[in-house]
């Protein structure tokens, strides 16, 4: 036990949690490695769904989640909280995910406890300090004082050499989302939801466009034109239908039910777990998000992915083809929806492009360069 080498996972959000969750698998099939798991919980409810499907067990929960809470406070809290964990556990090396606040303020906490810290997902850059807000920042302060750098992809990775990251420091592991997709999506899969159960056999032959939809930046006017430009390809294509489970944040609800909440083919549901979300996914036509997983997961699927922002972190998927970048204005979403519904051949292209993300192995590569 002694010679074991004490690695801690630290992450705090449902995205974190789903990426980090085969990563922690990996760790701890090696004997040479004691893998401990601190949660901050910046989000509480979505991260303990995640928690339960893949069986981690928290060594360290900081249960910090408030109402009302700011990036600062979140900065503050995760801050003093992992300040006590790692003074008492001293592991050799602290492993964040990505680019929320609770991965900033991790990787700060390790470097003031003078803790080697490793990124997973390292690399991803817009260029735009403020697109997305806060997360552009965390990837980048975060890098600073990361010491092992896991890029997902080799633009990931010339995005850190450009940077002044060595070479040596930098591993290309591919993407663990895919395992964890991989891991998770089954053929046969059945809906315990039973309204779930009820929308996909009431819509059957029907064409399934999913929405999500939650960015800071999209909030008000572009969520708004996004939306008119769904009801316009409804009533275009009787032979679609919308499943949208909409996130929580009041701002995204209000614009959501005064553009679509009327119209008899759009499903309004309450936001869903991993499992059954990703395997509904699988069943979807297209997608429609400004979420950056599903850039990454949807095209392990065959599904092409219309991102509706106007800027992405994840260049790589709209160079491979499957992804579209379609910013929020009403006519160029509505005119990539129509393409893809009429053009036989340019959905083909995307639904069959190879996913630049990876094979499903990132985790078991990650935990050999941590074991070494």
């Amino acid at each position: 036990m002694t010679n074991r080498r004490k690695i801690m996972v630290v992450f705090g959000t449902r995205p974190e949690a789903i990426k980090m969750a085969p990563v922690i698998q990996a760790l701890c099939r090696r004997d040479s490695i004691h893998c401990q798991v601190t949660v901050t919980a910046q989000h509480r409810e979505m991260l303990d769904q995640v928690l339960q499907l893949f069986q981690i067990k928290p060594d360290f929960d900081l249960n910090l989640m408030k109402a009302g809470q700011t990036l600062t406070d979140i900065t503050a809290r995760v801050l003093q909280g992992l300040r006590e964990v790692l003074q008492q556990e001293k592991p050799e090396l602290v492993l964040v995910h990505g680019d929320t606040t609770t991965t900033f303020a991790a990787a700060l906490a390790a470097f003031y406890a003078k803790i080697p810290v490793g990124h997973v997902e390292a690399g991803l850059r817009t260029g735009n300090k403020y697109s997305p807000y806060p997360e552009e920042m965390n990837r980048k302060l975060t890098s600073s004082l990361t010491d092992l750098h896991f890029a997902p992809t080799t633009t990931a990775r010339d995005n850190l050499l450009r940077e002044g990251i060595l070479a040596d420091d930098i591993h290309i592991t591919g993407n663990t989302v895919i395992d964890a997709l991989l891991a998770t999506v089954r053929q046969n899969y059945i809906f315990v939801n039973k309204e779930i159960r009820q929308i996909l056999a009431r819509e059957k032959g029907r064409r399934m466009i999913m929405v999500t939809t939650h960015r800071r930046e999209n909030l008000g006017e572009p969520m708004r034109q996004i939306y008119r430009a769904l009801a316009g390809i409804l009533a275009k294509y009787p032979d679609t239908y919308v499943l949208f489970p909409v996130h929580k944040n009041p701002k995204v609800r209000e614009v959501v039910e005064e553009v679509l909440g009327a119209n008899s083919r759009v499903h309004l549901i309450e936001p869903m777990d991993y499992e059954p979300f990703v395997n509904l996914m699988a069943k979807a036509y297209l997608i429609l998000t400004d979420s950056g997983g599903i850039q990454e997961e949807a095209p392990s699927l065959g599904k092409p992915v219309l991102v509706v922002r106007d800027t992405t972190e994840r260049p790589e998927a709209v160079a491979a083809g499957t992804v579209s970048l379609v910013g929020t204005n009403y006519e160029k979403v509505f005119a990539e929806l129509n393409r893809l519904l009429t053009d036989e051949q340019a959905y083909k292209i995307m639904a069959m492009s190879i996913n630049p993300y990876g094979d499903g192995r990132a985790a078991e590569r990650i935990a050999g360069i941590i074991s070494k």
